[in-house]
């Protein structure tokens, strides 16, 4: 009996045992299915970049990819085939570990969160930029372009340098950099919204050549005397915005500008996502507990519908339009639109349309690793608005407190520059910057052509790069061509250097005003005698210009802009200057691993 007894006792334990090994292989799989089904419920939303390992493989654009249908969802809740029991205690482990963390309502775990930090370049977007080339003046003497009061580029290179890294070349506009600083130029005296100055020194890159700089000073208003504001602000609330320096970062910048507000102000709240929905009507700038209630509501979550956003927030502030006030939409986004019109031209000719109403758009943006700073920045130039990019809340500070009143308040539209050099006296120039708001000559004198707009207290800079007549030059005169002598009308006039011209309208007015300065050879100094503001934007200028590439700035290096920069820094009110001298050793520290490019 004993014999019989033991192989029994035997079978059992061994079926005991297969029924648990059974039951243990189950559960990882219900496991499985558990774990994936939120992954599936989020395939909506926009999907995050992921880490490519070079060489990359190539990868779909993610940014377009579309939402899940149902039988892909149906696919991607079936659980996965446990390929061995080893694989399995790792996923059960694994799926343990994901549950136990703590997880806030609405956010996503710890572990998905470390699992989507994506790599900042990856997925960026920056539209191509060709440095402005050198003209005959003898061929061409004429330069026409739009103001730019933009600044993103020069925050975003700061958040590139704080990263240690050097910023793709493309995301550089050296005008953004120059007029992110205010300069002390003095107010207009003649009743004109702005004034306009002119210096001329040589070139520090090059003492053969001359910068002539235009700086346009507008009028100062204090806060307290702005017009009645209609603010709305259309807020990305989708999936791609769940990161500390995208919602949360905009959700605290928006506050700072909600506690500047008056009880004549309104404000509304738009967001967008899957969908599109007005969370705060018109209210009172004094409701402050409400208007920052509505803001603190805000979650991140889906797709992005941003093109619907936009045609609600217009129709929002059209609603409660105030006439003769400051109607304008702060749309705030990483740009990442992935459902409905997402081609840029598309959302050009929308807002153009759009601001036909009187309702100008500006974008704040915010963000790393899919940022489309390329829609954001040609955005806003069609939406008569100005682009700036928040890379830390001391920039939300700049922008919607420091500059509240030139960032809200248009003094100046469609402002436009000409300058006419003489023959006579320069043989080539090249404009620094403004690549992409070149306009045709006759652009100039036409009101129907759009160009940018200057707003209370508003600085711009611009430099030009010039060859007297005699000295080398970059050109080879023709072999064949003619070559023109001066007339009698232009001889008499050979002590100019150049006739700078500019054209503006009043708010609310079709026709432009014409404002014009001559340059002359006596006001050229040197640069030790040159104002600090010339000084600090050749600085600039320059240093930008190393950053692209340094085409044109021969030996000129990092550490020449420094000490140009740090002779000339002046009152520096709010320590911007101090900190772009920081920001010119991390760029001459990192200046040793190859410039980051766009790829053709």
């Amino acid at each position: 009996m004993k014999r019989l007894v033991i192989p029994v006792l035997l079978t059992r334990l061994l079926a005991a045992l297969g029924l648990a090994v059974g039951l243990g292989l189950g559960l990882v799989a219900c496991g499985n299915m558990q774990t994936e089904t939120p992954a599936s419920q989020q395939g909506a939303q926009k999907a995050q970049p992921t880490v490519v390992v070079s060489p990359p493989a190539p990868q779909p654009d993610v940014s377009t990819r579309p939402a899940p249908s149902r039988d892909d969802r149906a696919k991607q809740e079936q659980p996965k085939p446990v390929a061995s029991p080893a694989e399995a205690r790792r996923e059960q482990m694994a799926d343990k570990r994901i549950a136990a963390a703590p997880v806030a309502a609405g956010m996503p775990s710890p572990y998905s969160t470390v699992m989507q930090q994506p790599v900042a370049e990856e997925r960026e977007r920056y539209g191509q930029i060709n440095d402005n080339p050198v003209h005959l003046v003898a061929e061409s003497p004429v330069s026409t372009f739009s103001i730019d009061v933009d600044t993103g580029s020069y925050s975003n290179m700061r958040r590139f340098l704080n990263q240690g890294r050097l910023p793709p070349a493309d995301a550089l506009r050296v005008e953004e950099l120059i007029n992110y600083f205010p300069y002390d130029y003095a107010q207009p005296t003649d009743g004109r919204p702005f004034a306009v100055h002119t210096e001329l020194a040589p070139a520090p890159w090059n003492a053969q050549k001359l910068l002539l700089a235009i700086g346009i000073k507008g009028k100062d208003v204090a806060k307290q005397s702005l017009p009645a504001a209609n603010l709305v602000f259309l807020v990305d609330v989708s999936g791609s915005m769940n990161s500390p320096d995208k919602l949360p970062l905009l959700k605290s910048s928006l506050k700072l500008l909600v506690n500047e507000m008056r009880a004549q102000d309104r404000i509304s709240l738009v967001t967008y996502a899957d969908g599109t929905g007005i969370v705060l009507p018109p209210t009172a700038g004094t409701d402050k507990a409400t208007i920052n209630a509505a803001i603190d509501a805000l979650r991140a979550g889906g797709s992005t519908a941003g093109a619907s956003g936009i045609q609600l927030a217009y129709s929002a502030a059209q609603q409660s339009f105030i006439k003769g006030g400051i109607n304008r939409i702060l749309l705030a986004t990483d740009g990442d639109f992935n459902v409905g019109i997402s081609d840029t031209r598309q959302l050009k000719s929308l807002i153009e349309e759009k601001r036909k109403s009187g309702i100008s758009l500006s974008t704040l943006g915010f963000g790393t690793g899919n940022y489309n700073e390329a829609m954001m920045e040609q955005i806003a130039d069609v939406g008569d608005g100005a682009y700036s990019y928040i890379d830390n809340l001391m920039e939300g500070h700049k922008v919607l407190v420091n500059e509240m009143t030139s960032t809200l308040a248009t003094i100046a539209q469609d402002v436009k520059v000409q300058v006419e050099f003489n023959p006579a006296t320069v043989q080539e120039y090249r404009l620094v910057g403004y690549e992409n708001r070149i306009l045709k000559r006759e652009d100039f004198n036409n009101d129907k052509v759009d160009a940018g707009d200057i707003g209370a207290g508003h600085t711009v800079t611009a430099l030009y790069e010039i060859t007297l007549k005699g000295a080398p030059g970059l050109i080879d005169p023709l072999r064949y061509g003619v070559t023109a002598g001066a007339s009698l009308e232009t001889a008499k006039l050979g002590n100019e250097l150049a006739h700078v011209k500019l054209r503006y309208k009043l708010p609310g007015e079709s026709g432009s005003t014409l404002i014009d300065r001559v340059v002359s050879q006596d006001a050229q100094r040197d640069m030790a005698q040159a104002s600090n503001e010339f000084r600090f934007a050749t600085a600039v200028a320059g240093f930008g210009q190393l950053m692209r590439g340094g085409k044109y700035t021969g030996n000129w290096k990092f550490a020449d802009a420094r000490a140009l920069a740090a002779a000339s820094v002046g009152k520096d009110r709010f320590g911007y200057r101090g900190e772009f001298l920081r920001l010119v050793d991390l760029a001459s520290s990192l200046s040793t691993r190859p410039m980051a490019r766009k790829e053709d």
